[in-house]
């Protein structure tokens, strides 16, 4: 059995120096073509999937390695994808649909089953476990389903986590989670216990059928008077142990819009920015290191992010006016 994708936890080994000692932005070795809004990426063996915003044939199948288009999966009675993410052990796809309150679960060949959420989901992550870990952020909870949706705990957030849209599970069963809301007091990117965005970008996306809505995606904090932060939180989800950021801006230190996060096996975390368009690399101790993509390297702003260890390939979703794309980075 080949350990998780690093976009599901993996703990796989990886040259530390090769990309986080580096200097300047990892390249960009291919660009798939604009489409329809891209709502989530993953990894699954040589195989990475795309999921777009539309009525049929929701997700793309490519091969990691040239890039070619191996098939088309349909996603029946989908309503709106927000996150998707891979499981090895289990060889499925998982997706968050936060209007059906559902996830749906993909196999290889096509087949696709779901199970409720009852509440929104947001953003999806695969532990260590191999179970899969749901944000649901109006209500402020995690909650862990077995792979065939078997709800296994429900963890729910302090009250000042508004708003969160992702969290990932740590090998000490911590979390690193994201949240924001326009109405915080505190926006920030946290770490959270086992036990236990505004800037709002405006973006036109089609409906299908032709039909085009403008959609306005929360990013993280009011830019006014909000603070975006990435927080490190204690196992017992009491304290905050460790936190990077503050006021809302585009300076090193500081955070506008962080929406998506990827951690690789020794803990450093690769954070979207949405509204500063980058992709900033933190040290496991929250420390800066390096902006490792830019806004030069995009045309819109960063929504997803997937980190593939084994083929050494960081995977961006962008999104702009009605279309979007998935950049992949050389690591």
């Amino acid at each position: 059995m080949h350990p998780l994708h690093i976009s599901t936890c993996a703990h796989v080994k990886m040259d530390v120096f090769s990309v986080y000692n580096a200097v300047g932005h990892i390249p960009v070795v291919h660009t798939l073509p604009d489409g329809e809004a891209v709502l989530g990426v993953t990894s699954l063996g040589d195989e990475f999937y795309v999921l777009r915003w539309k009525e049929h044939d929701q997700v793309e199948v490519y091969d990691v390695i040239n890039y070619r288009l191996l098939r088309h999966l349909t996603v029946p009675d989908i309503h709106r994808g927000f996150d998707m993410t891979s499981c090895e052990h289990y060889h499925c796809v998982y997706i968050s649909d936060h209007i059906a309150e559902c996830i749906h679960r993909l196999v290889t060949q096509g087949a696709v089953t779901q199970w409720a959420v009852n509440d929104e989901p947001k953003g999806l992550s695969v532990n260590a476990a191999h179970n899969v870990l749901v944000t649901c952020c109006r209500v402020r909870k995690i909650k862990e389903f077995s792979s065939h949706g078997d709800l296994l705990r429900e963890l729910t957030l302090p009250g000042d986590v508004i708003h969160p849209l992702h969290a990932i599970q740590a090998r000490n069963g911590e979390f690193i989670v994201c949240h924001g809301d326009p109405d915080d007091a505190v926006h920030r990117v946290r770490k959270r216990s086992a036990r236990s965005l505004r800037g709002d970008l405006l973006c036109e996306l089609p409906l299908p059928g032709g039909i085009h809505q403008l959609h306005t995606i929360q990013a993280h904090g009011d830019p006014d008077d909000a603070v975006h932060r990435v927080c490190k939180i204690s196992a017992d989800g009491r304290h905050v142990i460790k936190s990077h950021g503050g006021q809302p801006g585009s300076d090193i230190g500081k955070y506008h819009g962080p929406i998506h996060l990827a951690v690789d096996n020794n803990e450093f975390v690769f954070v979207a920015e949405l509204n500063s368009r980058r992709v900033t690399l933190l040290s496991p101790t929250l420390d800066y290191i390096r902006q490792v993509v830019s806004s030069d390297d995009l045309k819109g702003g960063p929504d997803r992010l997937c980190l593939d260890i084994h083929k050494r390939r960081l995977y961006v979703v962008e999104n702009g006016l009605g279309e979007g794309c998935v950049v992949v980075f050389s690591v």
